[in-house]
């Protein structure tokens, strides 16, 4: 039994282990098998992923190459489609934006053409003037030698406001730099300051346009602004005349934006010494000023005016208006100055108009000169009560009612012309318009409508005195001159023109011919009325030993804002005409609200002044020796 089961399990043993081994190398045999297979599987992948660079290499490098040609032929084709468009179809227009960008152009500085009066005396120039500003922050020496130094030295420039040291110490307590301390310095002043070598001084050049006569002749002349552009006067209305030409110049941009001069000529900035010529004589303007300042200050009148023309050209020879301002420092007076009120405002003339109305009925044969008029001394005319300012009436001539200033006498004479007559003819004489005279700003005057004044009696009755219509006072001063030069209207003006240093002119002043408004024998009778006037009637204080002069007397009511007429405000003025032997000078002075007085009072004796500068300048001989001179 055991040997048998000996042998048995002997046999099972060996048969576990012959099988164990044969499943073992039949394992073996199974991975190397599967190892051979994964390498062969490898290799052929490999085999297969390797065989295209091995059999097509040529094929993709051409590929390559063409799409390479292919970019580079379109992009050499947009540059050329490009280049195209900037160079042919946009050229002109970016050179354009090039040139732009690169250069600049600019009108460089010059100086404005000065201005002078008949005589050749300076209203106008163009200098360079300094303006001082102070840094105190960097003084090189104590803020109290700095103030006494510089003091001292600006006490002798003549500047308009004097700084004392302790006005100067005032401003450099006040501020550490940036100080403004004076303007409009001249050359050898700054000269001075310099040699003071005094850190913290700084002065500043500029063109200046300077005035050396301050307010004398403001209202003709005017003003220029910070950018040198005229504001008032002649300064404003000859804006062409008083500008040099000069042409631009090119400025061409280099790297770092430095700009240069391009094509620049020899002598491109050559001026012209031409200088504007006016008709004012600045001797009897600077008297005539004296005496206007006078009488408004004695009077208390809020302004006043004069106006001194030649009667057969029209040149005014003075116009001043008080108050009134100096154009080296415009900024600091109120705009109202700026405006010449002589020529811009209008004004019921009152009595002044009457010798004119006269005049309108004498040319027109409704009167005559030794005509004569019983004045009641009051009358009413469509309800309106009119009188005379004494009361006075009776029997009158045309020359006592001109003599006496008979309001009642006037609408006497007036109502002896239909009233379209009467109105034709002060259309006539240029009311509702201009004079056209060269000064800037120039008000029309204003009279009533046709209608209104042929249907309403009233509207002729204040007319024939003054009233009811109003005109400038340089219209009343043309309107005077036609009766001193025989009837003639001429165009009142200042300008003469643009003369060369020489003297020999370059341009001068056109003007329209003069237009005859009345007859000489019209303005023959009426200025022997006038005459009595200053002999023997109401203007007496404007009479001058050993002088014949014609004049007029005005006082009227002012318009009162609410209607009607104020009852205290009023306008008192006075003409004269002279010499009666040979008329040829006008002088009217209008003064607006004296607080007392009446033209014959407050207006009279400016005008006798102003004759008398006048004689003296033009050297008017008496009316005696003027007859022997005349013939001889």
């Amino acid at each position: 039994m055991s040997g048998y089961n000996y042998t048995s399990n002997t046999q099972v043993r060996r048969k576990y282990f012959k099988n164990k081994q044969t499943e073992q190398s039949s394992s073996k045999l199974k991975n190397k098998k599967s190892q051979s297979e994964t390498y062969s599987v490898k290799n052929t992948h490999q085999k297969l992923l390797s065989m295209p660079s091995r059999q097509k290499p040529e094929k993709c490098q051409k590929s390559r190459l063409y799409q390479v040609w292919v970019l580079l032929i379109l992009g050499l084709l947009g540059l050329i489609i490009n280049l195209f468009y900037l160079q042919v179809l946009r050229g002109k227009a970016l050179q354009e934006q090039a040139k732009h960008q690169q250069t600049e152009e600019s009108i460089p500085f010059v100086p404005r053409r000065p201005i002078v009066d008949r005589n050749g005396n300076t209203l106008a120039i163009d200098k360079i003037a300094y303006t001082l500003y102070a840094h105190p922050q960097i003084f090189n020496r104590s803020k109290q030698e700095v103030a006494y130094q510089l003091s001292t030295i600006l006490e002798g420039a003549n500047l308009e406001k004097t700084l004392t040291s302790n006005d100067l110490l005032q401003m450099f307590n006040e501020r550490e730099t940036g100080i403004k301390v004076a303007d409009f310095i001249p050359q050898e002043t700054t000269d001075k300051i310099t040699n003071l070598f005094v850190d913290g001084l700084e002065l500043i050049q500029h063109p200046q346009r300077v005035y050396p006569q301050k307010e004398l002749a403001a209202e003709v002349v005017g003003y220029v602004d910070g950018e040198s552009i005229g504001q008032a006067g002649i300064e404003y209305s000859q804006q062409n005349l008083l500008e040099r030409s000069v042409p631009k110049i090119q400025f061409r941009r280099l790297i770092k934006g430095v700009l240069v001069p391009d094509k620049l000529t020899t002598g491109f900035l050559q001026l012209d010494d031409l200088s504007l010529h006016l008709t004012i004589d600045s001797r009897l303007q600077r008297a005539t000023r004296t005496i206007l300042k006078e009488q408004l200050e004695e009077y208390e009148a809020k302004r006043g005016t004069v106006i001194v023309m030649d009667a057969n050209d029209g040149s005014i020879l003075s116009l001043v208006s008080e108050p009134s301002y100096d154009p080296n420092q415009y900024y600091n007076y109120d705009v109202t100055l700026f405006k010449n009120w002589a020529v811009t405002d209008v004004y019921e003339p009152g009595s002044t108009f009457k010798p004119v109305n006269v005049a309108l009925a004498l040319e027109v044969g409704a009167i005559e000169g030794d005509s004569v008029f019983y004045d009641t001394g009051r009358i009413v005319i469509g309800n309106w009560p009119i009188f005379n300012s004494d009361g006075s009436g009776g029997a009158r001539t045309v020359t006592e009612i001109i003599q006496h200033s008979s309001n009642v006498g006037m609408v006497k004479i007036v109502e002896q012309m239909p009233r379209a007559v009467f109105y034709d003819g002060l259309k006539r004489l240029g009311l509702g318009g201009t004079t056209g005279t060269d000064l800037p700003f120039e008000a029309p005057s204003i009279l009533k409508g046709r209608n209104q004044f042929l249907m309403v009696p009233v509207e002729a009755a204040t007319t024939a005195f003054g009233q009811g219509f109003s005109l400038t006072p340089l219209q009343l001063a043309q309107l005077n001159a036609a009766l001193a030069n025989g009837g003639k209207l001429v165009t009142p003006h200042v300008m003469r023109g643009l003369f060369d240093s020489k003297g020999q002119p370059y341009w001068q002043l056109s003007l329209p011919s003069p237009r005859q408004v009345f007859s000489s024998k019209t303005t023959t009778e009426v200025l022997a009325m006038m005459e009595r006037v200053v002999e023997s009637g109401t203007g007496k204080r404007a009479k001058i030993r050993g002088y014949r002069i014609a004049g007029k007397t005005g006082t009227a009511q002012k318009a009162s804002e609410t209607g009607g007429y104020s009852k205290k405000a009023k306008i008192t003025s006075f003409v004269g005409i002279l010499p009666m032997e040979s008329p040829r000078y006008v002088v009217l002075a209008v003064i607006d609200e004296p607080i007392k007085g009446s033209g014959g009072k407050v207006a009279a004796p400016i005008v006798k002044s102003v004759i008398k500068s006048l004689i003296n300048i033009e050297q008017i001989p008496p009316s005696g020796i003027r007859s022997v001179q005349s013939q001889n």
